[in-house]
């Protein structure tokens, strides 16, 4: 499976809240850094998905490089979704490193960042959305 391949399954696994591909996918080591600098481990991604409920989730303009078995990957995500009823923006920038261990490919570290201007992100400092 490539990584395109890859992304695109996972990012299916994730809109259908789909936890047991979603465990294979992620490193038994595999942090998530959110975009107000909180941390979720793999345990705490995986639980995420009782208070978040997508209706639409999105990956696009995805570039990629590779380390030998590093590949790193940015994109867009664009999600309609909501964490305890509440809505969470609507646009992230996404930074995804993936290895390959042995046969698959998993997911070590996702970081994601708001972009500003966007539905619900926040203003920056000294200007307007």
């Amino acid at each position: 499976m490539t990584v395109l391949e890859f992304l695109a399954a996972w990012n299916k696994a994730e809109l259908t809240a789909d936890r047991e591909t979603i465990t294979h996918m992620l490193a038994d080591d595999f942090t998530c850094i959110g975009p107000l600098g909180f941390t979720l481990s793999k345990q705490d991604w995986l639980t995420r998905h009782g208070p978040l409920h997508y209706e639409a989730l999105d990956l696009t303009e995805i570039t990629t490089r590779s380390y030998g078995e590093v590949v790193i990957a940015i994109a867009t995500q664009t999600q309609q979704a909501t964490f305890n009823h509440n809505p969470v923006p609507a646009t992230n920038r996404v930074s995804i490193v993936l290895v390959h261990p042995g046969n698959e490919w998993q997911i070590a570290n996702i970081h994601f960042s708001f972009v500003a201007g966007t539905k619900g992100a926040p203003q920056l400092p000294n200007r307007s959305n």
